[in-house]
């Protein structure tokens, strides 16, 4: 089987608010995909629901032939759009936490990244600007050794040093055996690094294609094919 991400029907409200309308989403191994769309437009409801933290209202999730669940979640290394870890640690408290709670989390590989960072692990996280707290989240989650990268918004709100050297560290850490989904409405800067791309508008997959097929397409950058569809 070559599909790991397998979505079909999957509809999710908040009260009146249809968050997710009947979104159908195959995503095959070894692909960067893409979930591209402005605030609101359901993207991370969609990325909650993979990784097991949302329940849906309907239709299904298969993760590598698991729903979302204990078992998904050993495979799935997720980033949230949010720090998560606590005010009191240091940074190397970060990596004993990971690799206490993930048997497959490589501290050398963490210690490299993090040196590409530029960060100490006796640094606080207190200490951290929002730029450094997203590149040592970034640290853990791509430390994983997981079947499936799973990457909320991992460039919002950072300064452009901070982001060459987040979207530096996620291109020099794709694996061909591992797949990676990432969110973002800051398409300029990460279209490149995608093989697929599906446009979330309203809830639902407005288009779902192959990124450089669609540039020959159309005739334009994904960032300007974004612009088209929610102008």
């Amino acid at each position: 089987m070559n599909t790991i991400v397998d979505i079909k029907d999957l509809s999710k409200s908040y009260k009146k608010l249809k968050a997710l309308n009947n979104v159908n989403l195959m995503i095959e191994k070894g692909t960067v995909v893409g979930i591209l769309g402005p605030n609101g437009s359901g993207k991370t409801t969609l990325i909650k629901i993979i990784v097991g933290l949302l329940n849906s209202d309907g239709g299904s999730v298969v993760i590598d032939g698991k729903i979302p669940g204990v078992e998904s979640k050993r495979m799935v290394s997720y980033l949230s759009d949010r720090n998560t870890l606590y005010s009191w640690m240091k940074i190397k408290d970060a990596f004993k936490l990971y690799k206490d709670f993930y048997d497959d989390f490589d501290e050398d590989k963490a210690i490299n990244m993090l040196q590409f960072m530029k960060l100490d692990k006796n640094m606080k996280i207190t200490e951290l600007s929002k730029g450094m707290k997203e590149k040592l989240n970034l640290t853990l989650v791509l430390s994983r050794k997981a079947k499936l990268y799973v990457l909320d918004e991992p460039i919002a709100g950072v300064d452009p040093v901070a982001r060459d050297q987040i979207l530096n560290a996620i291109i020099q850490n794709l694996d061909e055996d591992s797949t990676m989904i990432i969110t973002t409405h800051l398409v300029r800067d990460m279209e490149n690094i995608f093989d697929k791309v599906a446009f979330l508008k309203d809830g639902e997959i407005n288009l779902y294609a192959d990124a450089e097929s669609l540039r020959e397409e159309k005739g334009m950058q994904i960032d300007e094919i974004y612009k088209e569809i929610f102008a």
